[in-house]
């Protein structure tokens, strides 16, 4: 079984070439996914149709891990985030908490600036 800093570093790796599929299988069946300050996604499968939605707009996100720190299951890092797509890069500064169970992750949340994502979908 991996470590929790494993796991979690293995799925920001993942969205470099992105398949739902893949990313979601990084989760439990009963996960949480919370972009604040949007409405948490609840279960594995609701997980990988947002993320199989969100990537119509994007290719792909590199994500850039500046400081990653592990106390037991959970995982924290400081990151930014480059979405990657219509021809741009947009960067976008990030905090994530990822809580690891059982060799997946059971809960994930990020923080960031909602105003980076307006623009860097035009609204």
């Amino acid at each position: 079984m991996s470590s929790p800093d494993e796991i979690v570093s293995a799925m920001c790796r993942s969205w470099s070439d992105p398949d739902p599929d893949t990313i979601s299988a990084f989760f439990a069946e009963d996960a949480v996914y919370h972009n604040i300050p949007m409405e948490p996604i609840h279960g594995r499968t609701a997980i990988r149709d947002f993320i199989a939605g969100f990537l119509t707009t994007f290719d792909a996100i590199d994500f850039d891990i500046h400081h990653q720190v592990v106390n037991g299951n959970v995982v924290m890092n400081e990151r930014t985030d480059t979405l990657r797509g219509n021809g741009r890069d947009t960067p976008l500064p990030v905090m994530g908490v990822f809580e690891v169970t059982d060799g997946a992750i059971t809960a994930w949340r990020d923080y960031f600036d909602m105003a980076a994502i307006h623009r860097a979908f035009g609204l």
